[in-house]
């Protein structure tokens, strides 16, 4: 059997170690560790079939990363590490290329899985992680929208406000003093919004609406709590 040659990109020393400890007694696991500041280098030196990737990089963009991969080394396959990666998250690094996810808190025989698996050629994603609100509300749109997005989500007069400004590009500050409320508020509105729609950055929000055509529709479309 050949075997894996998998290279781990994880700037968390402790959890670094920890996996090359649990790995490195696979003898079908060649495993080689970086962290995020050497990763092209280590990527184009070793030339590995499998790369565990950290999400959250401090010295790169894991995204870009991935997309590296993809464009220069194809056959390479991608494994994405996080402690608890949203459907915003899986639906970016699939379409970038990712062939996996797998939570920082899954046990061994989960790990193992999901990079023989994933070098065998199919795609893995945790059960918990294949439904949320979003696939859902995706789902139904591209079916015609049988159960309609107000259906699907709901929020507040002001959350829609808040949607449409962050559409629009506005700060939090600015949109503070647009709907005069403090910034504090501004970011537990946001906080509330990212929960009902599983997105976690500005822009995702922003991009969510626009992602129906146009913003001012997908916010008409979100029904309003009283």
């Amino acid at each position: 059997m050949k075997k894996i040659k998998l290279l781990i990109i994880e700037d968390n020393r402790l959890l670094r170690d920890g996996i090359i400890g649990m790995l490195k007694k696979q003898h079908d696991i060649d495993i080689i560790a970086a962290s995020g500041n050497s990763t092209f280098a280590k990527i184009r030196q070793i030339k590995p079939n499998i790369i565990l990737l950290d999400l959250g990089l401090q010295n790169h963009n894991s995204l870009s990363v991935v997309e590296f991969v993809k464009k220069d080394f194809p056959n390479a396959k991608v494994i994405i590490m996080d402690i608890a990666p949203v459907q915003g998250d899986i639906n970016l690094f699939v379409k970038a290329g990712a062939s996996g996810f797998i939570m920082k808190d899954a046990t061994l025989e989960e790990l193992l899985t999901t990079i023989h698996e994933v070098a065998e050629g199919a795609n893995v994603i945790p059960p918990n992680l294949t439904e949320s609100l979003l696939s859902k509300i995706i789902e139904h749109a591209l079916k015609g929208g049988k159960i309609k997005l107000k259906e699907a989500v709901r929020m507040t007069k002001r959350e829609r406000e808040v949607i449409g400004l962050i559409g629009d590009g506005l700060s939090n500050k600015e949109i503070g003093q647009k709907l005069h409320v403090s910034t504090f508020t501004i970011k537990s509105h946001i906080h509330n919004i990212m929960e009902k729609l599983t997105l976690h950055t500005r822009l995702e929000v922003a991009n969510y609406s626009y992602s129906a055509g146009t913003l001012k529709k997908v916010i008409k479309d979100i029904s309003m709590v009283n």
